[in-house]
């Protein structure tokens, strides 16, 4: 039974993200923690963090190591079939019609109209992530004395690198990884 949870959860994900990976993270989230109660919230955004350092895409990583967790190698499985099934299909399906319509206003149209629900996507996630990071907390649960002057130095060097340097994300976040130990073991916690 739980191998047809698994990929179920992991196919809606996989039928419903749209724009990409982090535009699947809330959709993740809703599965994984409040609907499964499969991982705590804590968890999920180390969930986030692996799935984001290894290569390929967040949804699919995502749905392996979910899978691992919960049902070792055969959910893994699973969960990865039940998250790429439905975009294989889809984009199969899109990219015969896209090629033989392409040049209809109303393909334009939805196309045009469909980029703001992903921005928005993308931005819940991310303010999801940054809430989780400094207060270790939801939208609805922030409290100012949770604050994390850590992770907030860490942020704001990391974005100040990312925007005014030439160094690229993975080192960036391998140093951050680096710097954020150092300091947790010096300060003994």
């Amino acid at each position: 039974m739980i191998y047809l949870e698994l990929f179920w959860a992991f196919f809606q994900i996989g039928l419903f993200s749209f724009g990409g990976g982090y535009a699947a993270v809330p959709l993740i989230q809703h599965q994984i923690v409040e609907t499964n109660h499969w991982l705590e919230m804590s968890q999920f955004a180390d969930l986030i963090t692996i799935a984001e350092m290894t290569p390929g895409p967040i949804a699919v990583n995502s749905a392996t190591f979910v899978g691992q967790q919960i049902a070792g190698l055969p959910g893994a499985v699973i969960c990865t079939l039940g998250c790429i099934l439905p975009s294989f299909v889809i984009v199969l399906a899109l990219s015969w019609l896209y090629v033989k319509y392409r040049s209809l206003k109303t393909i334009q149209g939805v196309l045009t109209g469909l980029r703001p629900a992903v921005v928005a996507m993308i931005a819940s996630a991310g303010l999801s992530l940054l809430l989780l990071a400094l207060f270790n907390a939801s939208l609805f649960t922030v409290r100012l004395s949770d604050f994390r002057i850590i992770e907030a130095l860490l942020f704001v060097f990391c974005l100040f690198l990312l925007r005014k340097t030439k160094i690229g994300p993975i080192p960036i976040i391998f140093g951050s990884g680096l710097v954020g130990t150092l300091i947790y073991v010096l300060m003994g916690k």
